[in-house]
Order: structure tokens, then C-alpha cells, then sequence
């Protein structure tokens, strides 16, 4: 089936990418700023909130935030600091103004405070937003400008047979028409590596995959912490293992072209996967915790305009930057969270719709959200954000991104 008479308006940025959305993105260099930070987003339209709380060099953590000041959903940025930290304010408007886009920043401690703090910061998200508003080019979009993300949470025995393959289904489709899609979780993939090579779509991708699923593998081991949790087994499943055939199906069927990392654009179109696992050697004392929003913002980072976050047992979650689409397999949860659970696929259990259906139904759900649409999480205002402390072993962003 093709997809060439599905086309929307799409924002264009100066990089060729197009976005869906044209938001403003307020980021906050520390945790003493966050407070002043979403006091100035505060009842303004379409202006979302990030940061990293730390006050220490954390490259992992510039690199993410780089990639989401950057995202083609963003229009522009302002960077709000207290004056202390070592991520500095000035250097993100730096980099996001060589994107092309436009950009603003200020320290608290220079311009006086909370109160003069929030006041500065709302007359400049009034200037930037105007701006976007009318210089931000519309052009047409299809699906072959489209990358959509995949992350599972809160699964349950529903979610390998029917909310998972329903992504799958949409996944081949995305692929078919040229898109990019990108799945993560390797920590779930444990106990499928012949099912991950065969998938290879040549030897480099092979090699990728081996050394990501190994690494995946070994850290999992080494801090004796396997991604499956009390509710998983409430909910129907059994072992690591058992999840892993689930969570992987939500890859589809296609080739996968390779591995990507965090704050890491996919090297051209296809299905991908994201390599979000701490690198051994930058293991350091206790581990890490991930949660849903980790791995939402981590596909974010990679570029996704659109995330499907598949859950069996149900969720409330949302983010910033890129609206969530959440699907469960299980028409019980969907029933009881109907306020906030997007997509039905338990019809598929039932046999009211086939898997093929649930995935045109899903595609079809995708593209009104492209064209504008709410995703119930975006329209109940769920912006959920997460930076997790750990480094990784990859080249910066830009050189002179830091202090």
C-alpha cells in the first residue's frame, strides 16, 4: 500500500529537516534555575521546559541538551542560568544561533533575581515566539520526513502480542514510505542476539549490533540490574527473556540499518536502534537508574518528531518537545485510562480488527498528530523530563560547547 497522498504543512528549518511543531524551548543550565525557568513558560502557548540540574562538567548531558535545542520540532531558545554552573547559557545560544535558529540567554544573579528573572524571560519568549511565527517557513511534509520513536513501559503479557506488533506494523509502513524509525531498549533485547544479527541489514550493522547487544549484556551483569520489574511479572510475564521477544517486535519486520547513540541523528532513512547503555569504562560508582522519561528523551535527542510509547499496564506519562502517542495491547487498561491512552491494540486480541488494520489505524492516528492533532498526553499538558547523569565515550557535538 503507498502513502504518497498522505502530505501536511511542515515547519522548515535551516538544516532541511521539517518539523511538526514550532515550539519555544526555555533550557535551564542548573537546578537553581529550574524554578525561574518554568515560572517564565507559565501560561505562555507552545513554550516548553528542559535542563540539567548538575553543576559539574557532564558532556553526556551538553550533548543532549545541544540535540533538543536543535530538534526541527524547536523554533527557538532561550537559556536561563544562575551564574555559578559550569554548563554555560551563553554557549548554548551560541551553537543554537549557528543552527539558524534564534536564541536568547541570561543569568539570574545578573538580572536581579526571581521576579526581574521571570519578568526578562517572558518578554524575551514574547519576541522569539512572534518571530518564529512569522519567518518560520511552511512547506509540504510526507511520511519520508518523518522519524518516529519507540520505547515500552509498564508492559504486561499483552504487550509482545498486540501493542508491540501493532507499532511493528506501523513501523513497516514508516520504512516503506521512506521514514526513519528508531526502537531502543537493548537492555531488553537480552537472550535475542542470533534474532538481532539476521535482522542486519549489511556486516557493519552486524558488527553494531553484536557490540551493542555485548555491551548490553555485560552491563546488565555487572550491576546485577536486568530491566524487568515487579509489575511486569504482575501483568503476565515471566523472565528478561520473555519480555525481550515483546519489547523486539515493535521493531517490525525491515532491515535494521544500524546503531545510533544518544544526541545521534540516524545516517540515513530506515529502522535503526538506539544504543543508550553507559559505555564499561565510564561505569563509575553505584549505576544507572533509567525510567520511561530517560528513554523518551534519549529517542527525542536522536531527532524523532513523534514517540509511541507502548505500555500494557498503563501510563500517564508525556514529554517536551515531541508529543507521545501511547498504545496498550490491553482493552482492559485502555477502558480504565481512557483519558490518557492514545490507541486501542487490544482490538487485535479480540479479532475485531487484524494486526495489518491496527497498523494503518495507528499510521493514520500518527499523521493527524503531524497535521496538528493532540495527543491526549500534549492536550492534558504531561511534559515530563529526565537527564540522566552518566558520560559517554563519544566525540562532542561541537568543540568549545562548554565553558
Amino acid at each position: 500500500m503507498t502513502h504518497s497522498h498522505l502530505s501536511w504543512p511542515g515547519y522548515l528549518r535551516p538544516d532541511g529537516r521539517k518539523g511538526i511543531r514550532n515550539l519555544m524551548l526555555i533550557i535551564y543550565t542548573v537546578e537553581c534555575a529550574q524554578h525561574v525557568a518554568h515560572a517564565i513558560a507559565a501560561g505562555e502557548a507552545d513554550t516548553h521546559v528542559i535542563g540539567f540540574p548538575g553543576c559539574y562538567d557532564n558532556q553526556y548531558a551538553v550533548r543532549l541538551l545541544l540535540s533538543l535545542a536543535r530538534h526541527p520540532n524547536v523554533g527557538a531558545v532561550l537559556a536561563v542560568g544562575l551564574g555559578c554552573e559550569y554548563t554555560q547559557p551563553a554557549k548554548i545560544a551560541e551553537v543554537v544561533r549557528n543552527s539558524g535558529r534564534e536564541a536568547d540567554w541570561f543569568y539570574i544573579q545578573e538580572a536581579g533575581g526571581t521576579a526581574r528573572s521571570i519578568a526578562k524571560g517572558k518578554a524575551i519568549v514574547d519576541h522569539l515566539r512572534r518571530h518564529i511565527q512569522t519567518t518560520t517557513p511552511l512547506v509540504p511534509m510526507t511520511l519520508a520526513d518523518l522519524m518516529v520513536g519507540a520505547e515500552c513501559g509498564g508492559s504486561d503479557a499483552t504487550s509482545g502480542i498486540a501493542g508491540n506488533p501493532t507499532v511493528g506494523a506501523f513501523f513497516d509502513r514508516l520504512v516503506d514510505a521512506g521514514g526513519s524509525a528508531v526502537f531502543e531498549e537493548t537492555v531488553e533485547m537480552l537472550g535475542l542476539k542470533p534474532m538481532m544479527l539476521e535482522r542486519a541489514v549489511d556486516e557493519r550493522a552486524r558488527d553494531e549490533l553484536a557490540a551493542a547487544y555485548d555491551k548490553a549484556e555485560d552491563y546488565c551483569r555487572a550491576v546485577r540490574q536486568y530491566s524487568v520489574a515487579p509489575g511486569n511479572f504482575a501483568g503476565g510475564l515471566t523472565t528478561i527473556e520473555d519480555k525481550s521477544m515483546g519489547a523486539f517486535v515493535k521493531g517490525g519486520t525491515r532491515p535494521i540499518q544500524g546503531v545510533i547513540r544518544v544526541a545521534e541523528a540516524p545516517r540515513g532513512p530506515g529502522l535503526w536502534i538506539l544504543d543508550s547503555v553507559p559505555d564499561a569504562h565510564f561505569m563509575q560508582f553505584g549505576y544507572t537508574n533509567p525510567n520511561d522519561s530517560e528513554g523518551i528523551m534519549d529517542l527525542v535527542s536522536n531527532g524523532a518528531q513523534i514517540i509511541l510509547f507502548i505500555t500494557g499496564r498503563g501510563s500517564v506519562i508525556g514529554g517536551p518537545v515531541a508529543p507521545l502517542i501511547k498504545i496498550t495491547g490491553n482493552s482492559k487498561t485502555y477502558r480504565r485510562m481512557e483519558d490518557d491512552m492514545d490507541f486501542d491494540a487490544g482490538r487485535v486480541l479480540t479479532g475485531q480488527i487484524s494486526l495489518e488494520q491496527a497498523g494503518q489505524e495507528l499510521l493514520q492516528m500518527v499523521v493527524d498528530v503531524a497535521r496538528g492533532g493532540r495527543s491526549k498526553s500534549e492536550a492534558l499538558g504531561h511534559r515530563e523530563y529526565f537527564v540522566m547523569f552518566k558520560h559517554q565515550n563519544t566525540p562532542a557535538l561541537l568543540a568549545g560547547c562548554r565553558a
